[in-house]
């Protein structure tokens, strides 16, 4: 074996705090196992401005206590530099969750934080209205959200506002991230650093205080019938006490999904946009006669819904339908502040703010950036994600997403509408926008790089038997963003492609965009481009 790698491994070994990661590491060594152990230790797990997320395993390139004792030291010390001293930590359900939260208080509070920890596994949002709730420094989340599962990751937030950022408790952006990651690199040892067991292990007050904040959200409820699933995640628990402080009927949940697991045993994978994901809640609504269908990801920052379409049946709502009906909704209501959506997200917000006269900002995908637009009214990105109520939750909030659209739906039901006849008077205003998303799982990242430089170099002059009219490339600065990896392409007749990396998992996404006087002519015409551009990204 290279004797680089041995040494490696077993100075890694002799730091690492998890008996169990250890011994993994020493039998694979043991048994000369270098193909494995370079896997292993290919780098140290990326942090980044999604913070820590990737697979569960021994050495620096996997999730564990290792790592995220590394990273929660590297976090202690960037708090230290900044005169910071409070921090709140929450987890999810997923394999190491518990784990890697007291591996970060007993870091934490070695480094003499006031150290914080929500009091079970409970969503995302949670985490996130407990930074400012308790005037936290710094939050962090145990989570993998809807990655597969055996990953798991660690979001950050920060408090009021750090490096000349605002962040009003959003998650870190640059240079933000920069600098956490040079003060994570800079710990040599996990076992020089001293540890504590001082925290508060908080009780109801936080959870109790969001249900009564965001069910103050749906003021007139009503006898709907609502099915709910977690996804196999943690988000029931909170999902039913906001429904039920709201007065609306009790949830009919998917009992087959709404418990902690995590092994997510009904599904491929853990994200409600997947094909197949909420067939179990959509029988259920068939069984029930129900209404509509709400699903939350795993940690339930995210929402989706079904509708029961009078003309196909029931069917899932696309995130960018979702985003058009709460934010025709919102913009009814004629509120003050800001709209906004990712940049791959769907062009008719935009278009509903500037009918309203609601002021609209475009961002770069990832909520972390949405949640920086002082004064955000209503916020969304088409991967699910929706603010409707920023002041108690600065990030995409999947159970106050949920419990708004219940009341949407609602207040359609007392006038004899439905969610359906929302969005046709949308299109009817501005033309039926039909949007789609193709998503490539790669085996190695490089292969994206090399696409997305294969493009630049050589701009394709026609694309699905169009022709292209221009390229933007995203990586350039323009229209007052900042520079990220992509590319957004105009075909002839208004079609917009935007071609991107994944920030979180090992794939190649590719938006597309088409306006029509129809949603038969949009289905058409998106027909027309789905097989041409998965073999154009596939290369």
């Amino acid at each position: 074996m290279n004797s680089t790698l041995r040494a490696e491994v077993e100075a890694w070994i002799a730091d690492d705090p998890d008996p169990k990661t250890a011994a993994e590491l020493q039998t694979l060594l043991d048994a000369g196992d270098e193909v494995t152990l370079k896997k292993y230790f290919n780098g140290f797990l990326q942090f980044g401005t999604a913070g820590l997320r990737g697979p569960i395993g021994p050495g620096p390139s996997c999730m564990n206590r290792a790592v995220v004792g590394r990273a929660a030291a590297g976090i202690a010390s960037y708090m230290q530099k900044r005169g910071m001293t409070k921090v709140v930590i929450g987890r999810d359900a997923r394999y190491g969750s518990e784990d890697y939260t007291f591996e970060t208080a007993e870091i934490m509070s070695g480094a003499g934080m006031d150290v914080y920890i929500l009091p079970r596994p409970l969503p995302t949002p949670v985490l996130a209205f407990a930074t400012s709730y308790l005037a936290c420094d710094i939050g962090i989340m145990v989570t993998a959200s809807h990655n597969p599962p055996q990953d798991n990751g660690y979001k950050v937030y920060v408090g009021p506002e750090a490096d000349g950022v605002k962040y009003a408790s959003s998650q870190i952006i640059n240079p933000t991230d920069g600098f956490i990651a040079a003060d994570i690199d800079a710990v040599t040892s996990l076992r020089s650093l001293p540890r504590g067991s001082k925290w508060t292990i908080l009780d109801e007050e936080v959870l109790n205080e969001y249900v009564k904040r965001t069910s103050a959200l749906a003021p007139r409820p009503g006898d709907l019938k609502v099915v709910y699933t977690a996804m196999h995640g943690v988000g029931t628990e909170t999902a039913q006490l906001v429904f039920n402080k709201a007065g609306f009927s009790s949830l009919i949940t998917v009992d087959e999904q709404c418990t902690p697991d995590p092994d997510f045993p009904t599904v491929a994978f853990p994200n409600p946009e997947e094909p197949g994901a909420i067939d179990l809640a959509l029988k259920k609504a068939r069984d029930f006669n129900a209404e509509i269908v709400i699903a939350n990801d795993p940690d339930a920052d995210r929402c989706a819904a079904a509708i029961n379409d009078p003309v196909v049946g029931w069917r899932m709502l696309r995130g960018d339908e979702l985003g058009v009906v709460l934010g025709e909704w919102i913009a009814r209501s004629k509120p003050s502040g800001t709209f906004g959506n990712s940049i791959v997200s769907s062009s008719a917000l935009r278009k509903i703010s500037g009918h309203y006269g609601i002021d609209f900002q475009e961002v770069l995908t990832g909520f972390k950036w949405l949640a920086k637009i002082e004064e955000l009214a209503f916020g969304y990105e088409e991967a699910i994600g929706y603010a409707v109520d920023s002041d108690t939750v600065n990030d995409k909030d999947g159970i106050s997403a949920a419990i708004f659209l219940a009341q949407v739906a609602m207040d359609l039901k007392r006038d004899g509408l439905t969610i359906s006849d929302l969005l046709n008077q949308v299109w009817e205003r501005h033309g039926f926008h039909g949007t789609e998303q193709i998503s490539i799982r790669v085996s190695d990242m490089s292969a994206i790089t090399r696409l997305l430089a294969g493009l630049r170099q050589t701009p394709p002059k026609e694309i699905a038997g169009r022709a292209v009219e221009s390229i933007d490339d995203l990586a350039a600065p323009k229209d007052g963003l900042p520079p990220t990896d992509g590319l957004r392409i105009w075909l002839a007749g208004g079609i917009r492609i935007i071609v991107r990396p994944s920030g979180t998992e090992a794939k190649m996404k590719c938006y597309i965009e088409v306006i029509t006087k129809t949603s038969g002519d949009s289905e058409a015409l998106l027909n027309e481009l789905r097989e041409p551009l998965k073999k154009f990204l596939a290369g």
